[in-house]
Order: structure tokens, then C-alpha cells, then sequence
């Protein structure tokens, strides 16, 4: 009986099991990155909301623009990766906050 097949020495074997790492790695990388993103996200929401009632009851009237927010309560985020969208329904009624992702990163 003949056997075929493709015959791996010793270096080929190190170099499958490196790839194999490797792939690991990027693919952990990847998930990870993914994970800190939806962190980023929910923790911006959060200060966005903190920022809106802290302005509410120190000066009774909710902001009118989110630049005000963003300078007078110091609110920052990477505006490459976040879309902040900032709808003004009235002065007693709190803005519509909607933050989405512009999938730069």
C-alpha cells in the first residue's frame, strides 16, 4: 500500500502552529476591540444623559445645542467613531439623544 499525501517536517509544523496564533490573535484582537467600542458607546450615552440633568437642575431649562454641553459641562468623544444626534423638543422637555456609530473605526 502507497501512501499519499503531503509530508510536513518539522518547520512546517512550526510555521502551521504560528499561523494558527496568529489567526487566534487577530481574531481576539478583533473581538476585543469590538467589546471596548459598545463600552465607549453606552458610556457616552450615559454622560450625555448626566450632562442633561445636571444642566436641568442648576439652570431649570435643558440645553439648546449640544456645543453648549459640550463646553460648558466638558462633554468629549471621538467624533470620528460617534454620531451625536441632538433634537431639541422645548426647554422643560429633555433633547432626544440618539448616539450612533460612523463605523470610521
Amino acid at each position: 500500500m502507497i501512501k499519499k499525501g503531503i509530508k510536513i517536517g518539522s518547520t512546517g509544523r512550526a510555521f502551521l502552529i504560528f499561523a494558527f496564533f496568529m489567526v487566534l490573535m487577530l481574531v481576539s484582537v478583533d473581538y476585543t476591540k469590538k467589546g471596548s467600542i459598545d463600552r465607549q458607546q453606552k458610556s457616552l450615552e450615559r454622560a450625555i444623559q448626566r450632562d442633561l440633568t445636571y444642566c436641568y437642575a442648576t439652570t431649570g431649562s435643558y440645553p439648546k445645542t449640544l456645543d453648549y454641553v459640550k463646553i460648558v459641562y466638558g462633554l468629549t468623544y471621538d467624533e470620528e467613531v460617534f454620531d451625536v444626534d441632538f433634537e431639541v423638543r422645548g426647554s422643560k422637555i429633555p433633547p432626544a439623544v440618539t448616539v450612533k456609530r460612523t463605523g470610521a473605526k
